[in-house]
């Protein structure tokens, strides 16, 4: 929408991960730099974790991209809460593995017959787990069994686990000694510092092809502070803005638009935490957009209550008519 008026060739914040736009902050950097050693390797796992939006899938994609496909097969999954019979069938389907037999057998036998024709051809697979935090504690063993398929002492399959912070809590459990024995490295990502946030924000207006000038030098503290340097918030927030520039025909945005643009936010309904605990201060300054929210859903409930009532003298007319023709006597 606002593409043609600042110059874009596409849209710089969209939330859809995107490897061409890859930012490497420092921390993304060595992220990165472990996955590659791990890769190198050929055994093993790595584990790559951080909060919701700070990049992980990014990195897995960016590491997809410049794989040597005449060397390495690479597949990835992004797991739901999946039992291990479960979890054996996806990734027998992620490597398009076809089974006679519907059982775990069959579809184990089937991976370990595709990984032996892999190393047949001097080629070996590679798991990216994604969403990790998601498996049962038995699911994550059941990956560790298949880090187990070797032949003639080498490994067949490498895995990548890639996870929200709750995956290092299920990673320390006591019974998962054997797996973190099988770690080789791991990383954990956290949000982006300030001047790593304004580096971000940079980059990607001049990937898509316009000057990071359209963005007051003044803006960066405000977007670092609502978006506590997560990237996907930085997208969210950054999107917003630069549609409330064009909206407003602004050819540069200052703090003022900024901050109009997250009070706007701050309102929506979709960031209230109605919920949680607030500061005195914070509850005051929020006691006008409760009475809006309360206003809003109060007037919507009105309009459903009339309407169902304007439906009840409807059907109870069309009743009386209905009884009044059956009662008149046949001609």
């Amino acid at each position: 929408m606002y593409e043609k008026y600042y110059g874009f060739r596409e849209r710089p914040f969209q939330l859809t991960p995107t490897p061409n736009w890859f930012y490497a902050s420092k921390l993304h950097k060595r992220a990165l730099a472990y996955l590659q050693y791990g890769l190198s390797q050929g055994e093993g796992f790595i584990v790559i974790t951080g909060d919701v939006g700070t990049g992980k899938t990014t990195i897995a994609n960016q590491l997809l991209n410049q794989l040597n496909q005449d060397e390495i097969i690479a597949k990835q999954i992004v797991t739901s809460k999946l039992e291990p019979d479960d979890l054996i069938r996806m990734v027998a389907s992620s490597f398009n593995l076809v089974v006679t037999e519907h059982t775990k057998a069959s579809y184990l036998d089937a991976i370990y017959s595709y990984l032996k024709r892999l190393h047949a051809q001097h080629r070996r697979a590679l798991l990216l787990v994604d969403e990790a935090q998601n498996l049962p504690l038995a699911s994550i063993e059941e990956l560790r069994m298949l880090s187990n398929f070797q032949f003639n002492g080498k490994p067949l399959l490498q895995s990548f686990l890639l996870g929200q912070n709750e995956l290092n809590a299920i990673i320390q459990s006591p019974d998962m000694e054997q797996f973190r024995q099988r770690i080789i490295a791991s990383s954990n990502l956290s949000a982006l510092q300030p001047d790593d946030t304004k580096a971000y924000i940079q980059y990607r207006l001049q990937q898509a092809g316009a000057d990071s000038s359209i963005i007051h030098e003044d803006c960066y503290p405000f977007i670092h502070q609502q978006s506590k340097g997560i990237p996907r918030k930085i997208n969210t927030l950054m999107d917003r803005v630069l549609l409330y520039g064009y909206l407003e025909d602004k050819q540069q945005l200052n703090t003022d638009d900024v901050q109009l643009v997250i009070a706007e936010i701050n309102q929506e309904v979709a960031n209230l935490h109605p919920s949680a605990p607030m500061p005195p201060s914070s509850a005051a300054d929020n006691t006008g957009i409760s009475h809006n929210v309360s206003t809003a859903l109060n007037s919507m409930i009105e309009e459903k209550l009339k309407l169902l009532q304007e439906m009840d003298e409807l059907l109870k007319k069309q009743q009386k008519a209905l009884q009044q023709k059956e009662s008149k006597p046949f001609d």
